[in-house]
């Protein structure tokens, strides 16, 4: 497991987090993997919703599986790449990624660190100081939903990227909420603030 774009963080029980997939939740997700900072395009919206969630002081995560890397499909160097544009185009709109926390094994590696097994976000929770239980974790798939719930997190999915094939299949956990989109997941949390 690794993490990214790594900052002093706040030890504070009163820290607000979100966890949110990247791939079909803030950019367009491919079959054939985001493997270059070209292939990756945002999701009309969800930039603006991740600035809006970072101004009502929310610490914005991202947790997202990449066996890219491990397929060879691309290098760190890549993905650092493709990270650095996904945060310059959150900056023009005023948003901020906390962290980066990435699985770059594949399915067969058996590790703790890949969704929809919940080593990623348990070291979330540590490194931020946070009780998972209730924190917001936005996904388009299943495997997202069941990691949320596996450390007692609110799985909300979203309909973008494979979000409307993982509805159609069905067997989400019960607690799931679901949204259009992640700019309706944004509006509909602060709207609770």
């Amino acid at each position: 497991m690794v993490q990214l774009a790594t900052e002093s963080v706040s030890t504070s029980r009163a820290v607000k987090l979100i966890v949110l997939d990247r791939d079909g939740v803030i950019n367009f997700d491919s079959d054939q993997f985001i493997k270059s900072p070209d292939e990756w395009r945002p999701i009309p919206g969800s930039l603006e919703a991740v600035a809006r969630l970072s101004h009502a002081g929310y610490r914005v995560v991202i947790a997202t599986n990449q066996s890219g890397i491990g397929r060879g499909l691309f290098d760190m160097a890549t993905l650092s790449a493709i990270h650095e544009k996904m945060f310059r185009a959150l900056a023009l709109v005023g948003g901020r990624v906390d962290a980066i926390f990435f699985c770059p094994h594949t399915a067969d590696s058996n590790c703790e660190c890949r969704k929809p097994k919940p080593g990623m976000l348990r070291e979330i929770g540590i490194r931020f100081g946070v009780d998972m239980s209730g924190v917001p974790c936005v996904g388009d798939g299943l495997r997202d939903l069941l990691a949320a719930e596996a450390v007692g997190g609110q799985p909300m999915l979203v309909l973008t990227g494979k979000g409307e094939k993982t509805l159609r299949e069905g067997s989400m956990p019960k607690n799931t909420v679901i949204f259009p989109d992640l700019a309706f997941a944004a509006a509909a949390m602060l709207a609770n603030d």
